[in-house]
């Protein structure tokens, strides 16, 4: 299998040399993923709504790619205040309730642009049948 690059089209992944995910064997390596709409570049306030858009972009990657969601082995999540962390986690055991990759939170400082509140990066792996 050779490596292949995806993109979503998002104007940050060509001007800043990133893919959204790269596939390489049987893994998708999917880069960490903020709550942009980006159809329209268009940021939610809210955590929750976030994280929402993070799982969706991600659902999209994965699929492009041949996996889905449950096919994640491994996230982290990053959220810019503690407050944030409780309406991400909440998402996230909606989205993964059945899933339950490993998984880390961390709280960090700041993200790329001060209206991104969440960020989700994952590691999926597609299982041979």
């Amino acid at each position: 299998m050779t490596r292949r690059l995806i993109s979503t089209g998002s104007p940050f992944e060509r001007a800043y040399g990133y893919s959204r995910a790269v596939i390489d064997g049987p893994f998708a390596f999917v880069a960490g993923t903020t709550g942009y709409d980006y159809a329209t570049m268009a940021m939610p306030e809210d955590a929750a709504a976030q994280a929402r858009n993070c799982w969706a972009t991600i659902a999209r990657t994965l699929e492009e790619a041949g996996l889905s969601l449950a096919d994640i082995v491994r996230a982290t999540y990053y959220v810019t205040d503690v407050a944030h962390a409780e309406p991400l986690l909440t998402v996230c055991g909606e989205v993964l309730a059945e899933v339950r990759p490993a998984a880390t939170l961390l709280v960090v400082a700041g993200l790329l642009k001060p209206e991104m509140k969440v960020e989700i990066e994952v590691t999926a792996l597609k299982r041979r049948v």
